[in-house]
């Protein structure tokens, strides 16, 4: 039987809330690639997102928010982190703060750790549901090792049978992934290049008064592949 797909308007968010609530798996398009996501508060819906991925729960889940204010909900918000957040969101950064103590999180979310992945996509369908159920653990949406699906068709061929609704948003516009900064220490640290060149946070950084050391983990990068061109 093929999984139940509904069309990235009103309505269609409003079913796939549904199935969230009721404990469901949806796939959706992003601002990058497709992804699915489920209700923070289903139990077991974390290690539901690793079994479609046939995936081992050895890396973090990020959670795609509403909006900035959604952040402190869920997470303690450094400086660094708001500074960022004020700046590239929506759009593809995630920054990773502390965990907020008094809420707690599925240890699968994080991997143990007590730091969380935020990032406000530049996308209405997940926007529109984090502020409908809440922030959204949200991972791509295809095999682990498999290439990611382009649209609600090869999402459903790939990874249909294990899923509950797939929001059909059109093609994904595709992309870098999001950078990623870890903003839990004095001095934020570019964890993985994507979507937000290091100049760019660097910059933001630097005019709110923030430690960094964004250029030179760029300069470190860059030095390291030169290294491995020459081998």
């Amino acid at each position: 039987m093929s999984v139940r797909t509904v069309v990235s308007d009103e309505a269609g968010i409003a079913a796939a809330a549904e199935v969230l609530r009721a404990g469901g798996v949806v796939a959706l398009p992003t601002d990058t690639v497709y992804g699915i996501s489920v209700a923070l508060a289903t139990p077991g819906g974390v290690e539901r997102l690793f079994h479609v991925k046939h995936r081992p729960p050895d890396k973090g889940i990020m959670l795609l928010l509403a909006d900035a204010a959604q952040a402190p909900e869920i997470g303690l918000m450094t400086p660094a982190a708001t500074a960022l957040g004020a700046a590239f969101w929506p759009g593809g950064l995630t920054v990773i703060v502390p965990q907020r103590p008094d809420v707690p999180l599925p240890a699968a979310l994080t991997g143990g750790a007590p730091t969380i992945g935020l990032r406000v996509p530049d996308h209405l369908t997940p926007r529109a549901l984090a502020a409908a159920i809440g922030p959204l653990p949200t991972t791509s949406a295809n095999r682990s090792g498999e290439p990611e699906g382009r649209d609600a068709m090869e999402v459903a061929a790939q990874i249909g049978e294990d899923i509950d609704l797939v929001i059909d948003g059109g093609p994904a516009h595709g992309g870098p992934a999001s950078t990623v900064v870890d903003c839990t220490n004095e001095r934020a640290t570019i964890l993985r290049a994507g979507a937000v060149e290091p100049a760019r946070i660097a910059a933001v950084l630097v005019a709110a008064g923030i430690a960094h050391d964004i250029l030179e983990a760029s300069d470190q990068e860059a030095q390291e592949l030169r290294s491995r061109r020459r081998h």
